[in-house]
């Protein structure tokens, strides 16, 4: 199935402190090295953490938690939204990659939840506002309704896939990243 995987709490303290060394540094310092290629070619892929995460450009985390080639297994939708196709993603790293986090990221000036507040975009963006829509509610604040957002996806993700931060088992916590700083805050879910 897979090889052994540091635990949650593990994960969360390298992801902390690959934030850290971000917030210093100038270009990825994450391996992306022919080595490390070869070696994750060769021998398959072992990511300490699941990382959902917008489509944004502004939004990169590898460089973000200063990682490299096979240390993040990264699912990214516009608005980090999530619907069977990223739950089946969530559930393929956690049950045969052995990853025991997942963090789902929102960020500043998070344009589809900035659509859901304007109104109804229409097309095919409505699919993505009609869910933050209902994360959200009436919210009207950019930074309250992300954070909502983001609470409604790790809720979805612990009840559809039975994720509840159990001893030795898989944590779902959310964060908001602030793109003006680099910062990642964790939130109190």
């Amino acid at each position: 199935m897979h090889s052994e995987n540091i635990s949650a709490a593990e994960a969360l303290k390298k992801l902390q402190e690959g934030n850290k060394r971000y917030l210093q540094a100038e270009t990825n310092p994450g391996d992306v090295s022919p080595k490390i290629r070869q070696k994750t070619c060769d021998e398959g892929q072992i990511p300490y953490a699941i990382v959902i995460t917008c489509s944004d450009s502004r939004v990169i985390p590898e460089s973000i938690f200063a990682a490299g080639i096979g240390e993040l297994f990264v699912i990214r939708v516009a608005g980090n939204v999530m619907d069977n196709h990223q739950l089946g993603s969530v559930e393929y790293a956690a049950d045969h990659l052995g990853c025991k986090l997942v963090v789902v990221l929102g960020h500043e000036h998070c344009g589809a939840v900035g659509a859901a507040l304007e109104g109804n975009p229409g097309g095919f963006i409505q699919y993505i506002t009609d869910e933050i829509h209902r994360a959200i509610g009436d919210e009207k604040d950019e930074y309250k309704a992300c954070c909502l957002n983001v609470k409604r996806a790790v809720e979805l993700i612990r009840e559809k896939l039975d994720m509840h931060d159990k001893e030795d088992g898989v944590k779902v916590c959310g964060a908001y990243y602030h793109i003006g700083s680099g910062e990642v805050e964790y939130l109190d879910m």
